[in-house]
């Protein structure tokens, strides 16, 4: 009699756990079939639980959001495009369901139930469940949760953040529809872009060509970069500030603080030295009359001296312990 209630009790644990795994095989079998014709599956409280009923042997993400206007809900209209081409792209390219993985949306509007019963006071939210059971089964029971502090994911982040869940298995690539319209567009906007240069070539070859616009570009280049114009770039720096007087400052004390301004001023400078110095050297020379040569030379070695003054008593601003001066600013 013990050795008959024995045998029977073995055959119903034997019944019931191959009824459980059926259980789960037909529910990812169902939901699968369905995913391949709708992906990401469409949820309501019903569905939502019977998807992620334990025990399952497969993974599943849904998105919990909330798309109807009057939620206000901007970031899960931005983000709804690019979960549901993740869905798509693993549905189409993991027809036979060997990744055991599937895709569903749960609106508010169709599970307030569920919303109610997680606490969720904001949308979207992600949540991945894993297999309770079978190969790859994972002992924490609790669904995993995307964050989406820093704004709306594109597709691509979240399957690589899905797939470093899913080790072992197929992971699908996200694949994008080819936009033709950008290609049409761009595609027009080069061959018009080329049509017009050709049409204006015998015009713009010879400015291209000009050694004298490439010689000022460069000269201007040098001149702007040689007095700090990155520097107000990286740093961001004020163009001009308050000296503490009720005055303005121009120039900043120190070496590792400037003004916008500044910069402007010391390449004006800089530019009037080198126009000083090509004068002198290329221009003056050419001069025929010789009383004339020699005013020009004052001239110049006279500007060439006051601008020089003038950019000796800007550096000691900048540097306080510079011991040299140059007449009249002193």
């Amino acid at each position: 009699m013990r050795f008959f209630k024995s045998l029977v009790s073995l055959l119903l644990l034997a019944t019931g756990a191959v009824a459980a795994k059926k259980s789960t095989g037909d529910s990812f079998t169902r939901f699968h079939s369905k995913s391949l014709s709708s992906s990401p599956m469409k949820l309501n409280d019903a569905s939502y639980k019977s998807l992620t009923a334990t025990p399952r042997d497969y993974s599943v993400a849904i998105l919990l959001t909330a798309l109807d206007t009057r939620f206000g809900c901007a970031l899960c209209r931005e983000f709804q495009p690019e979960w549901e081409l993740l869905g798509k792209s693993w549905a189409k390219g993991d027809k036979s369901g060997e990744s055991r993985m599937l895709y569903g949306t749960l609106d508010f509007a169709d599970g307030r139930e569920i919303f109610m019963s997680l606490g969720l006071q904001t949308a979207p939210v992600l949540l991945l469940f894993q297999p309770t059971q079978g190969p790859h089964a994972v002992d924490a029971q609790e669904p995993l949760r995307f964050d989406f502090t820093s704004g709306a994911a594109s597709a691509e982040k979240i399957h690589t953040w899905v797939s470093r869940h899913l080790p072992g298995r197929p992971h699908p690539a996200v694949k994008r529809p080819i936009n033709w319209m950008r290609w049409v567009v761009s595609f027009t906007l080069i061959a018009g872009i080329g049509s017009a240069l050709v049409t204006a070539s015998r015009w713009l070859l010879p400015i291209i060509q000009n050694r004298n616009i490439w010689a000022s570009i460069s000269l201007i280049s040098i001149l702007l970069f040689t007095s700090g114009h990155m520097f107000n770039h990286i740093r961001k720096v004020p163009y001009v500030a308050g000296d503490g007087r009720g005055g303005v400052s121009y120039v900043a004390p120190g070496f590792q603080s400037q003004f916008g301004l500044e910069t402007q001023i010391v390449a004006a400078l800089y530019g009037v030295l080198s126009f000083c110095a090509i004068s002198l050297a290329l221009k003056v020379p050419r001069i025929s009359d010789s009383k004339t040569q020699q005013v020009a030379v004052i001239a110049w070695g006279g500007v060439l001296f006051l601008i020089y003054s003038f950019l000796l008593s800007i550096f000691r601003i900048k540097n306080s312990g510079y011991p040299f001066s140059l007449p009249p600013f002193m």
